[in-house]
């Protein structure tokens, strides 16, 4: 099973385990094609990700601990349904 197929079956494991991080979002957003927007001087933590059909995934990059919310991963796992990916 490829590290891809891993973290996003981590992702639809319920409960929701507290330990998938930003960099292994990062990794799922970037292999579905999802690119990131530059942050404006204002944007603070807010990170947006945009792909080829310009649906936009809008979250906030957890700080000072990586580890994702569970809000977070349901919002990602929504709208990658929503565009047919999983």
């Amino acid at each position: 099973m490829s590290q891809i197929k891993k973290i996003i079956a981590k992702l639809q494991k319920k409960p929701t385990p507290k330990d998938v991080t930003w960099d292994e979002l990062i990794k799922v957003l970037n292999h579905f094609g999802f690119k990131g927007l530059p942050a404006g001087k204002t944007g603070g933590s807010r990170r947006k990700f945009i792909n080829d059909n310009k649906m936009i995934i809008s979250l906030h990059e957890p700080h000072p601990r990586k580890e994702l919310k569970k809000y977070q991963i349901d919002q990602v796992l929504d709208t990658l349904k929503e565009e047919r990916l999983i």
